[in-house]
């Protein structure tokens, strides 16, 4: 295939720039108005603080789901969450073919199964180092070393030229499980000539190297094999690497293993699918577990990052029906703080403290983590082997991004691009340029159901959550004259002992009630108008009282 004048190559992430997660990103190729779409893995990101009541938050398709006939194929780098975990809620809109390898497969047929709206959906296996034909592009897997079991970089070609998208890296001499980084693959690339490279940026800011699985596998056998009592160790159960070290440490120590948290159970039967965790004895039952001598079980545990629902917080609540740890037993976080999760793991932390559980952490035994994607050294090495004529930072926060271009300057890469979600940008024909901004918002699953960033439901809800809520309620007869009330509750507000909450809900009631009797006539026959007099005399009066504007919910009946 050869490129027409009017062709050209572009990239559009649409999740994964500017911040760290949600990946979602695009090539196209062709003419402006007749492009052919492949997209490159599609995953969530996790509310917090800021988004009470949602857990999962989507990239927003708008832009692709117009073009979605367009879209010869979605390949997936990797079966980690913010890379896997919006097909199930987003292939509906999309439908195109899946690709993916058998480990990335396997997890993403159990997603799948639980939206019946993907009952058609249809995932080709690809082989490791394998290669996709998809319309005008050609898809090679290219095979890397990350946390989790085989995590690719693809070497996208065109006629236009070959991108070389890393998706989730490092450089690992020893992974434990799995290929080292396929090096001479990726420099055959650059002998070939990439024209642009779309890379990790996450810890761009750190020097050297982020270490080896091996070295990690090392430092948790001799903390465990020394530790008495109940061990817990707590692990992404996407890091297969880590969970073979842990079960082989407990092993050694005479120590029988228990999975704890469904995550751990369905990341062990996808490894052992595809022929991982092989000679390992077989796992205990927690009831099982329950009735050995302390000194010969291992817990293996999800719940790093103070997850409220998962196996290590109900641990350390003491509400986990079978695992109990305290006075004596250890717990071993074999995991980093994610940003914004300080807080909860913190006071996970502190709960299994009070219980008299001694913690081990990468801060005071360092060694028993590593990152999963590439410092300053190792990024430095990509660009040697791979010499892309143009950088474009993706997988990182604004600073990241930057910071990565300006690297990649040093190393002397001649053009670099670093977008926002929703910028296009052109790769080819030409100097690389951002041509233009397309939708690039979120989508919040809230209770189930899709809803949109800014929706009704969560404004509504935030505000509930800074100022509280007021109810309002009142009994009008026939004539529009109060039969009962005004009567005001307050959920989520302030009283002392100098000002009593029944003090203050009998001020609020006598203001609603000024309010309503300033109303004549026909006005009190209008439900919508006394709700409304109402509910803006109490606002007024909690704006004096409080310095908040709380929800105000307002109830006319008539008898």
């Amino acid at each position: 295939m050869k490129a027409k004048d009017q062709d050209e190559l572009v990239f559009l992430p649409l999740g994964g720039s500017n911040e760290i997660g949600m990946n979602f990103n695009l090539y196209g190729y062709g003419p402006a108005h007749a492009r052919k779409w492949i997209v490159v893995d599609l995953g969530v990101t996790f509310g917090d603080q800021t988004t009470p009541g949602v857990e999962i938050i989507l990239p927003d398709p708008e832009f692709i789901r117009e073009y979605a006939k367009n879209i010869v194929g979605i390949v997936l780098t990797h079966a980690h969450e913010d890379h896997i975990g919006a097909v199930a809620w987003l292939w509906p809109q999309l439908r195109a073919p899946l690709y993916a390898t058998p480990f990335t497969a396997f997890l993403l047929r159990e997603k799948l199964r639980e939206n019946e709206e993907c009952a058609d959906a249809e995932i080709t296996e690809v082989p490791l180092s394998g290669t996709i034909q998809l319309g005008p592009f050609e898809v090679e897997l290219i095979t890397l070393t990350h946390s989790i079991p085989e995590p690719n970089g693809l070497a996208i070609r065109t006629p236009l030229g070959t991108v070389l998208h890393t998706g989730d890296w490092k450089i690992d001499p020893d992974p434990v499980l799995g290929s080292v980084t396929d090096d001479a693959a990726i420099q055959k690339l650059g002998d070939e000539g990439v024209l642009a490279m779309v890379c990790d940026s996450t810890n761009v800011f750190v020097d050297g190297e982020s270490g080896s699985e091996a070295d990690v596998k090392d430092a948790l056998a001799g903390l465990i094999g020394g530790l008495p009592g109940k061990v817990a160790v707590a692990c992404f159960a996407s890091n297969v690497a880590r969970m073979d070290s842990v079960i082989r440490a407990a092993e050694a120590a005479d120590r029988s293993v228990c999975l704890v948290g469904r995550s751990m159970h369905r990341m062990a039967a996808a490894a052992k699918s595809v022929g991982l965790l092989e000679g390992v004895r077989e796992f205990l039952s927690e009831q099982q577990a329950a009735s050995m001598p302390d000194n010969q079980v291992l817990y293996l545990c999800t719940g790093s990052q103070g997850e409220p629902r998962a196996a290590l917080s109900r641990i350390a609540d003491g509400s986990h029906p079978h695992v109990k740890l305290g006075t004596g037993d250890a717990c071993v976080f074999s995991s980093r703080v994610i940003p914004g999760n300080e807080i909860p793991i913190r006071n996970l932390q502190n709960r299994l403290a009070d219980r008299g559980v001694r913690l081990y952490t990468e801060r005071d035994h360092p060694g028993i983590h590593v990152s999963g994607h590439p410092c300053r050294d190792e990024l430095a090495q990509m660009y040697a082997w791979a010499r892309p004529q143009i950088a474009v930072p993706t997988h990182g926060e604004r600073r990241h991004l930057l910071e990565h271009a300006a690297f990649a300057k040093d190393l002397q890469v001649p053009q670099s691009v670093a977008p926002r979600n929703g910028d296009m940008v052109r790769l080819a024909p030409g100097r690389a340029e951002i041509i233009d901004e397309v939708p690039a918002g979120r989508i919040y699953v809230d209770a189930g159901v899709l809803t949109p960033e800014n929706g009704d439901a969560l404004r509504e809800r935030r505000h509930a959550a800074y100022n509280g809520v007021l109810a309002v309620s009142v009994v009008l007869d026939g004539r529009g004259k109060v039969a009962a009330g005004p009567q005001v509750r307050a959920l989520g507000l302030p009283a002392d002992d100098d000002y009593p909450m029944d003090e203050v809900l009998d001020d609020l009631a006598k203001e609603a009630r000024q309010a309503l009797a300033r109303l004549q006539g026909e006005e009190r026959e209008l439900d919508d108008e006394v709700e409304t007099v109402m509910s803006r005399a109490v606002k007024k009066a909690s704006q004096r009282i409080w310095g908040k504007r709380p929800v105000v919910e307002t109830t006319v009946l008539r008898i």
